[in-house]
């Protein structure tokens, strides 16, 4: 029976059993800062098992794709060397949300499992939790399994819970004796017993203390691994070589010419095969390769295949030429791959060339370390060399350890943990505004602010936290943040007191006010207490024209770029819009005015903006665009701009695009691989921007003495003078490539510039000639060029006695360039490979700097 027979089977049978087949959730948990990655069935359906979350349907099935590589639940070092570990898997479950229980549970789960997928009675157990009398009689009523076959076991092996407080409760397994060539009947230890199906019976509520109280609407949440099912019915030895995974690892044997080893020395082709499934899924899914979290996760996965690769084929890159055979075998389950193959395929192959670049050095520097600690006898590589390794050659800690194993060498990973734990510290950024108050115990807000601006309200609570007032009303006609869009700004009064509303945040239904108090007094002012609300109409409006023109881009940019373009998020405020996009590579000025001249087409033919409710099935077959890391219930609100723009959007938006009035890009950048920031102006902000360019090019032709259209020309010709200077031996003026931007922060003069065709030591000479300025100077200054990018910080020693370090400003920018370097705390000089991030880099060094000295 072939893996997606497998799955339809298993649909099916409970789609005739009144379960509605749902769709899997992604393989990134968007909105759960909990979970690095969906890694189980149940992920998606927390918030019902919880209660905080109504479920229209009392009984659903899915199959889930899950991840396990980083966080409680790491398979990855496993991976390639054992017979059943995957990073990426699919998990068959069904569920019920207060509707069947235990027994009916254990009879579909048998049922299928016997009679739908033919495994033999006879070879099958069933475990149960060691208190649960009512399973084991139900197991014993419904198979007919003698009792010597259905084991009771303790709480590690047969009791769930979502988390110290919260939902819990036994759970029971049914296990395929593999026979006793596999050894004794042990169900705890050895490898004879093959666990297949987990039901869970989620039926009390664990409290703080531990005191576990029956739930009112007992669930049910099940999971049967599918590739595991899919070894047993086409009875092979491991998972890799059932249809699916055994294809991919033809293709990998078809690209490398080396034949598969099911033993030892097929552990790169197992590697290939799992990690590519993994890379294409959450990247299909929105994820993103970074140095943090679970991008730095994906960007191990990748590098661990990439490695692996080179030890079937020295040359040339294999991960990327595997999309397209995952695509195949898997995209009719899973549409999305197939819809952002392009744009994974070109993202794989970029991290793999980078990679490359920098994995010969490592590896010169991993072996030389070797020679030396075979001549010093020592057995053990230090922590700092291993963050070294991570630092500038981006070698993932568990490369590290298994090339230091292989050569008989041990790491010393507390060490290492200490470094990155320093290094952490050091890119702590200041965190934005959060709700610091709990508001649980209140009903949700009842937002008005569609319809109207203003509104009459009772006041249900005010506290003070973090030198703000946080309010909650019963009604409000304020925005709170979501989807990118910043809350809204107005006035809260009554009688005795004014307040000024100068952010609006949302605290589950409830919209949470965070107030200034301009007049009164709010003295005893209690809960019940009639206020008015009013939202400031010309930074609503402002905030609306920014969103609706995000709507326009973000379809402009597809229409241009190609449809694997998809929003990453956006911040949309009353003064400017930021959109990031999935894109593989920099945007290009041609296709920036493209995109611009589309947007603008649209705001001049006056379209209007329709704003409907409807079921989301619905809005998503007629073309609406659902969004990362939103989450949308049954009912959506579809945003319609004519036939150009379609989407999901919970915001607030103008009436016509028309009112955007005018629509201009003011930059793009890099945010990391594979996504792209484009900043804009609407409107005034829009008209104020132009102009300034305008005024900018008129104030060039006077200095620089020639007409307006020659001054490109004329600085041109400078920049090439400059550089015959430079190759002449002569240090060309900051003033070749960039202007030397100066102003003060605090007491200390703080200079940046971005200087196309500087090297090193221009930089420094830009630095010491500032540096004659003040006694108290940080500088940041970059250099991009082609396909590199110089950096330097520097700080004068005034400043280092006050706590100030190069290596802190610099470490909050490195990202953006990949940079790696390092100096004195008086000076870091570095190099990078993404010139396209140096505004990125600057302006986070510059952010770092604001913050003051050891934030």
């Amino acid at each position: 029976m072939k893996t997606s027979e497998v799955r339809d089977r298993f649909l099916d049978y409970f789609r005739q059993r009144d379960h509605v087949v749902l769709p899997s959730s992604p393989s990134i948990p968007h909105g759960d800062k909990t979970l690095l990655f969906t890694n189980a069935g149940m992920v998606q359906f927390k918030d019902v098992f919880t209660g905080r979350e109504e479920r229209v349907h009392p009984r659903a099935a899915t199959v889930q794709k899950c991840v396990r590589a980083g966080g409680k639940h790491n398979d990855l070092d496993n991976v390639g060397y054992t017979s059943r570990h995957l990073t990426l898997f699919e998990m068959l479950g069904n569920f019920s949300f207060g509707d069947y229980f235990k027994e009916e549970a254990i009879s579909f789960a048998w049922e299928l499992i016997t009679e739908g997928y033919g495994l033999d009675p006879d070879a099958l157990w069933a475990t149960v939790f060691r208190e649960d009398d009512e399973a084991w009689e139900l197991w014993k009523k419904i198979s007919g399994l003698p009792d010597e076959r259905i084991v009771r076991l303790g709480e590690k092996d047969n009791y769930w819970s979502m988390g110290d407080v919260g939902p819990c409760g036994p759970c029971s397994e049914i296990l395929l004796d593999r026979g006793e060539a596999f050894g004794e009947a042990d169900v705890e230890n050895g490898e004879r017993f093959f666990e297949l199906w987990n039901l869970v019976f989620m039926q009390f509520s664990q409290s703080a203390d531990g005191e576990k109280t029956p739930l009112p609407r007992p669930s049910i949440d099940t999971g049967l691994g599918l590739e595991r099912m899919a070894m047993v019915l086409q009875e092979v030895d491991t998972v890799y070589e059932t249809d699916v995974l055994r294809g991919l690892i033809s293709e990998v044997e078809s690209i490398t010419g080396v034949e598969y080893d099911p033993g030892e020395k097929g552990v790169p082709h197992r590697v290939l095969a799992d990690h590519i499934r993994s890379l294409v899924f959450c990247l299909a899914d929105g994820a993103e390769i970074s140095n943090e979290g679970r991008g730095y996760v994906l960007r191990r996965i990748l590098r661990r295949a990439a490695r692996y690769g080179r030890k079937l084929q020295e040359e040339g890159s294999i991960l990327h030429r595997l999309v397209g055979p995952v695509v195949e075998s898997m995209g009719d389950a899973y549409p999305e791959l197939l819809e952002n193959q392009e744009f994974i395929t070109h993202l794989i192959r970029s991290e793999e060339n980078r990679f490359g670049k920098t994995l010969g050095r490592g590896i010169e520097l991993f072996e030389d370390e070797i020679s030396v600690m075979k001549e010093s006898g020592t057995k053990i590589i230090s922590g700092d060399k291993m963050y070294l390794l991570w630092d500038s050659y981006g070698f993932p800690a568990d490369l590290t350890q298994r090339m230091a194993e292989e050569a008989g060498f041990g790491v010393d990973m507390e060490r290492f943990e200490e470094c990155m734990n320093e290094q952490r510290e050091r890119s702590r950024q200041a965190s934005d505004f959060s709700v610091t108050t709990s508001f649980d115990s209140l009903p949700a807000t009842e937002f008005v602010g569609y319809e109207s601006l203003r509104c009459g309200a009772e006041l249900q609570a005010a506290e003070e936290a973090d030198g703000t007032l946080q309010v909650v009303l019963s009604h409000s006609p304020f925005y709170g943040e979501s989807g990118g869009q910043v809350g809204d700004r107005g006035v809260i009064s009554a009688d005795d007191f004014r307040l000024a509303v100068e952010d609006t945040q949302r605290d589950g239904g409830r919209m949470v006010h965070i107030c200034r108090l301009l007049e009164g007094e709010l003295g005893d002012v209690g809960t019940g207490s009639a206020v008015e609300a009013e939202v400031d109409d010309s930074t609503r409006q402002a905030t609306e024209r920014n969103h609706s023109a995000t709507h326009l881009l973000h379809a402009a940019l597809r229409e241009v770029l190609g449809t694997h373009v998809h929003q990453k998020g956006s911040l949309v405020d009353p003064s400017r819009l930021r959109f990031d996009v999935t894109h593989f590579s920099g945007i290009e000025g041609q296709e920036l005015q493209q995109a611009q001249e589309l947007v603008n087409e649209q705001v001049r033919a006056n379209l209007p903006v329709e704003i409907t409710e409807m079921d989301k099935d619905e809005a998503i077959e007629e073309g609406a665009m659902a969004f990362f890391g939103e989450k949308y219930g049954d009912r959506v609100r579809v945003v319609r701009m004519g036939d150009f723009s379609i989407e999901l959007c919970g915001g607030t938006h103008v009436s016509r695009t028309g009112d955007i009035g005018f629509f201009t890009l003011t930059g793009e950048g890099s945010v990391s691989a594979g996504v792209r920031r484009v900043e804009a102006l609407t409107a005034n902000d829009a008209e104020a921007w132009f102009d300034g360019r305008v005024r900018l090019v008129d104030d060039l032709s006077k200095l620089l003495k020639v007409s307006s259209d020659l001054v490109g020309e004329r600085i041109s010709r400078l920049l090439e003078e400059n550089r015959e200077l430079k190759t002449r031996g002569a240090a060309p003026a900051p003033a070749a490539g960039g202007e030397l931007d100066k102003k003060k922060i605090g007491d200390l003069l703080f200079a940046s510039g971005i200087f196309a065709g500087l090297d090193g030591k221009g930089l420094r000479d830009c630095f010491d000639r500032v540096k004659k300025e003040s006694d108290k100077v940080i500088a940041v200054l970059l250099a991009p060029g082609e396909g590199k990018v110089q950096a330097l910080v520097a700080v004068t020693p005034s400043l280092t006695k006050e706590g100030w370090k190069a290596g802190d400003i610099f470490q909050a920018g490195a990202e953006h360039i990949e940079a790696r370097g390092g100096g004195r705390p008086e000076m870091v000089q570095a190099g990078g490979t993404n010139p396209e991030g140096a505004r990125a880099a600057l302006e986070a060094m510059e952010s770092r700097v604001e913050q003051g000295p050891g934030s």
